[in-house]
């Protein structure tokens, strides 16, 4: 998992006010939950912009003042209206303590099914992982190249490296499922292929001993 490091301001004064003129001048109110006590700080909007507008979940080094703060983003709120950051809650971690976090799934591939006509359902985006940070994946790669209409991935099938998902095991991730312009499948053509050639080669073998007696 990468780490990006973003600048930020302490809080001197709390409350709502105060947090709407933080707002006003394009800054995001934030806390850091996880530590000794909460840490509040405000920092410039545009420091989302790598951590929230990306397909990948990362580690987060604030610095306050000179001093630099290990941490992930553990909830976002958005304006209702405009969509704009309104708020953002961290949790500090530490080399040997294990947190949990939604990293966000990557999909390798097109599916088989999806090429013969069937839907490609998805039911989860991201999972939760639990691990230390060093062992933190920035995302989680789920190829569903040779997935054929009517078959699964569920979280057990998922390869994991160090880390541990935080899902019951047999919760689907995704599916595919069939349509109406949906091809069907012989349910295993290469097999098909193999036993067509066996049977023409050995029925080439009995005609030639049939010529041969003849």
């Amino acid at each position: 998992m990468k780490t990006i490091a973003i600048e930020g301001t302490l809080r001197t004064e709390l409350g709502s006010k105060t947090a709407k003129q933080i707002r006003r001048e394009g800054n995001v109110p934030c806390v850091i939950y996880g530590g000794e006590e909460n840490i509040h700080f405000y920092t410039p909007e545009v420091s989302f912009k790598e951590l929230l507008y990306t397909p990948e979940a990362h580690l987060v080094e604030v610095n306050l003042d000179g001093e630099k703060y290990r941490t992930v983003i553990r909830d976002v709120q958005y304006h209702p209206v405009t969509d704009a950051t309104e708020h953002v809650d961290f949790f500090q971690t530490s080399p040997d303590k294990e947190i949990t976090i939604l990293v966000p799934i990557h999909l390798v591939g097109n599916a088989r099914g999806v090429r013969n006509g069937g839907r490609l359902k998805v039911n989860l985006r991201r999972l939760r992982v639990k691990a230390t940070e060093g062992n933190l994946p920035g995302m989680i790669d789920i190829n569903i190249e040779p997935l054929k209409i009517g078959q699964s991935i569920r979280v057990e099938d998922v390869t994991t490296d160090g880390y541990e998902i935080a899902h019951e095991p047999y919760r689907t991730i995704l599916t595919i499922q069939t349509s109406r312009n949906a091809i069907e499948e012989d349910e295993d053509e290469d097999e098909d292929d193999e036993g067509e050639e066996g049977a023409t080669a050995e029925g080439g073998e009995e005609a030639t001993e049939a010529t041969a007696e003849a």
